[in-house]
């Protein structure tokens, strides 16, 4: 069983949002699956072929008011190795986000903790990384 259901940020701009997650995402080995309309407002969703759950998701706001990134919130994407940081690190960068933290070994997280921070072009805080303090435990 996974912690998460899913997690979803805002956007202004779907297919902008779509753009900038699809290369970042697709070295992470996960992938857009369509969203079935549900009288939500429009939205894009990543998961893993191997399982439904948990998902990522961006959506317009559902209120119509303008949406705005959360000081504090952050969603965090499992790397198989730290090579899968680099690459989904550069595409992010390639595909409008800005950099809140290069690749790098981060020990004081864990012995084997390596990630990177970003932002996508709305702002919301992103984190790449790759848990060699768990190898045992991940991608099983």
């Amino acid at each position: 069983m996974t912690m998460f259901s899913h997690v979803t940020v805002g956007c202004t701009d779907l297919h902008r949002t779509i753009r900038f997650f699809e290369p970042l995402l697709l070295p992470l080995r996960v992938l857009c699956r369509p969203v079935t309309p549900d009288g939500g407002p429009p939205a894009a969703c990543w998961i893993t072929p191997a399982h439904p759950l948990p998902r990522f998701c961006v959506y317009h706001s559902f209120d119509g008011k303008p949406m705005s990134a959360g000081n504090g919130t952050m969603g965090a994407f499992l790397a198989a190795d730290p090579s899968a940081v680099d690459h989904s690190y550069a595409e992010a960068l390639a595909h409008g986000g800005k950099d809140d933290g290069p690749p790098r070994p981060r020990p004081h997280y864990g012995e084997g903790y390596y990630g990177a921070y970003l932002r996508d072009p709305d702002g919301n805080k992103i984190h790449i990384v790759h848990r060699g303090d768990m190898e045992d435990q991940a991608w099983k």
